[in-house]
């Protein structure tokens, strides 16, 4: 089993705060912490555990986290790389000489082998973050480069920070869904991602290897390609100019995935368009607006695409998953 749900409203209000300080312990690197709320410290984590790498999310309405020389020698050898994305709340973060403050929309990565703190609280809500946990061995960066960035704000919604963040909201989406076979694709995508983006920052791409830049360069074309799917002139060229790369290299790409880029652009899009015809919400729209919505501009392309990828029309598809999705309702509705 690679997630593991945990709240602390599973016992008692005074016993939480030790429960979550326990868990903490066990799924992440260990710290020293304190909160003002430890009389009835409500929080929830959710953790997505392959081994030595984690991906995280964690609520709770406030936290002071130290790391301490005498924990950094009680850990070990292995050392490693936490990066805090802030859900929602604020905090502020020191690490060596540098202290920042961070927000909403922000990351930040701490070393663990250095000694840190960090204050979080929540504002009109639970602080909230996702949580990348990642041995330093990891990150294809050389570790001198990584510590001009440590314990520095970076937004979280721009370039190759962007794509990481939309990379880990997917992950924790899709968590329940990954085997253990899935684990060395994950660890792998998720390292090359955080480091084009602290690269990025530091105009540091150079020190990536070539397989990593390749790696990071795949995912970020596949996320280029689903934010742009309702474009009808999304091809490999519009890709290979938006990633001012060759078109030639764009296909390179998708040919190490035993795929084209079309075929590709093609998937997304028809399942795009077979959960808008299966959405209840949906059914007085037209079947070519949906088709439409998502880059389909000639109906009856639209329509055969469909059938070849699902086995029947698009209209058929709708009746069969509409009808469906009554049934259930019924069924649900008397018990």
């Amino acid at each position: 089993m690679l997630v593991h749900n945990f709240s602390t409203e599973m016992v008692a209000a005074q016993d939480r705060f030790e429960l979550w300080e326990e868990f903490a312990v066990h799924s992440h690197m260990r710290n020293w912490i304190r909160s003002d709320h430890e009389d009835d410290f409500r929080a929830t984590m959710r953790v997505l555990d392959m081994g030595d790498t984690q991906i995280s999310t964690m609520t709770f309405p406030s936290l002071e986290v130290v790391r301490t020389p005498k924990l950094i020698r009680q850990q070990g050898d292995r050392e490693f790389y936490q990066v805090n994305c802030v859900l929602s709340g604020a905090g502020d973060v020191s690490q060596g000489a540098q202290n920042t403050s961070i927000r909403q929309g922000q990351l930040v990565l701490v070393d663990s082998g250095l000694p840190f703190r960090g204050r979080l609280r929540g504002e009109s809500e639970n602080y909230a973050a996702m949580i990348i946990q990642l041995p330093r061995d990891l990150l294809p960066l050389p570790w001198k480069t990584v510590q001009r960035v440590t314990a520095r704000p970076i937004c979280g919604y721009q370039g190759m920070s962007g794509v990481l963040w939309r990379w880990l909201t997917e992950v924790h989406a899709r968590a329940d869904e990954f085997t253990p076979a899935d684990i060395p694709t994950l660890r792998s995508v998720t390292a090359d991602l955080l480091a084009a983006a602290l690269g990025g920052c530091l105009d540091a791409e150079d020190t990536m290897t070539p397989e990593s830049r390749r790696r990071a360069l795949q995912v970020q074309i596949r996320d280029f390609i689903r934010r742009n799917l309702g474009d009808p002139s999304l091809s490999p060229a519009t890709i290979a100019a938006a990633h001012r790369i060759s078109v030639r290299y764009v296909h390179q790409l998708f040919a190490e995935e035993d795929a084209t880029a079309a075929a590709w652009i093609r998937g997304r899009r028809l399942e795009r368009c077979r959960r808008d015809l299966a959405n209840p919400h949906l059914q007085l729209r037209p079947i070519h607006a949906i088709a439409a919505q998502w880059g389909f501009i000639d109906a009856a392309h639209f329509s055969r695409a469909f059938r070849a990828a699902y086995g029947m029309p698009p209209r058929d598809y709708r009746q069969h998953a509409l009808r469906g999705a009554v049934r259930e309702s019924a069924s649900a509705l008397h018990g």
